[in-house]
């Protein structure tokens, strides 16, 4: 039977506690950072409210943001329509001539917000990416984002444990080893745990590729 100390009772105890405290407290202060953010922004309309009705100041932001909510949604209806959708093209093409960098903004959030089926994070192929060339035995997890004519690939690789940054590789078709049973949000989490995960992840890969494996598939010389 193993003896367990005080002190690593202790020790374990608390590792335990923070373990399961710490994620909830981070996502408590990101909640708590993006209202503050938030509520500083619409400041300016919570004061007129507050001082023209005379609710509190959390009542107030609350009133604005469900305003706010209620304003994209008539928003979002109306470009929904064909006056709308033709009103806000007109708009958005002005603006991108008055604001040159509208037209990148725009692009980014509709990547995160707009639709799915456009963005690479959704749709993107998950595939093994030899950047060094086709006979190198280093490997890097990317989605591909771009198919070209000419059989070339354009690839996202995002670096850990931020998936939402990284480098664009234009690589040959013999280069990438596309991975169609692996889907975008499992291999995003292996990038965000720093590689951790990758063994279970592309398992049946490394089986398949194991050098072992393939030299007692091949017939025998006889």
């Amino acid at each position: 039977m193993t003896h367990v100390t005080k002190e690593d009772f202790f020790k374990k105890s608390a590792i335990g506690g923070l373990i399961i405290l710490l994620p909830i407290a981070i996502l408590w202060m990101g909640f708590n950072w993006l209202f503050r953010l938030v509520t500083d922004l619409i400041q300016p309309l919570t004061s007129v409210v507050v001082n023209f009705i005379g609710l509190p100041e959390v009542i107030g932001d609350i009133l604005v943001l469900a305003v706010m909510v209620v304003f994209c949604f008539g928003v979002g209806y109306l470009v929904s329509t064909q006056l709308g959708a033709y009103l806000h093209s007109k708009f958005d093409a002005r603006l991108a001539k008055l604001a040159p960098g509208y037209r990148m903004v725009k692009e980014i959030v509709d990547q995160f917000f707009g639709d799915q089926s456009k963005s690479p994070f959704a749709n993107g192929e998950v595939a093994l990416v030899r950047v060094f060339g086709e006979h190198s035995g280093t490997e890097v997890t990317g989605i591909v984002t771009s198919k070209h004519e000419n059989g070339r690939y354009t690839v996202f690789v995002p670096t850990g444990p931020n998936p939402t940054s990284g480098n664009m590789y234009h690589v040959n078709e013999s280069q990438v080893t596309l991975l169609p049973g692996v889907k975008v949000e499992d291999m995003m989490r292996t990038i965000i745990a720093c590689g951790a995960g990758s063994g279970d992840l592309f398992g049946t890969l490394d089986k398949q590729t194991d050098p072992k494996q393939l030299e007692a598939k091949q017939p025998s010389a006889e």
